[in-house]
């Protein structure tokens, strides 16, 4: 799942990547640099630049865009067949909004997966 706000899901002491590797070998049964090689991988698919680097890094080191990417990696770590997106976009402005939708429904054809999108801004939506 993916919340409208991600630091209310991120935790500020982890790196983004200890925390999907968390993901990860909770849902995937991978470990040590399996698991980093694994979130390194979901970094560059939500299409985060320079993924191995940013592994590293805090979630008050990235913008609010990043961070919504970061949870989208962290929500798909877990190889959902059902992927809900309630909000994913309010708090963005309106050029990274259209991105992160673009994203979600990339990711969609990828993964074959659904995608359940809560919103109450109805301009989002394709008519």
């Amino acid at each position: 799942m993916v919340f409208q706000e991600p630091m209310t899901s991120l935790n500020p002491v982890f790196t983004i990547g200890y925390q999907i590797s968390e993901a990860i070998r909770q849902h995937q049964d991978l470990r040590g640099t399996a698991a980093r090689n694994a979130a390194v991988e979901m970094l560059d698919l939500v299409g985060i630049p320079e993924p191995a680097a940013r592994y590293d890094e805090y979630p008050h080191q990235m913008s609010g865009g990043m961070k919504q990417r970061v949870m989208i990696a962290m929500a798909l770590s877990c190889r959902p067949g059902l992927l809900i997106a309630d909000e994913p976009t309010t708090a963005l402005d309106v050029t990274i909004q259209a991105q992160i939708l673009e994203l979600i429904q990339r990711l969609q054809q990828e993964l074959q997966m659904a995608v359940l999108l809560i919103t109450h801004d109805l301009g989002l939506l394709p008519i």
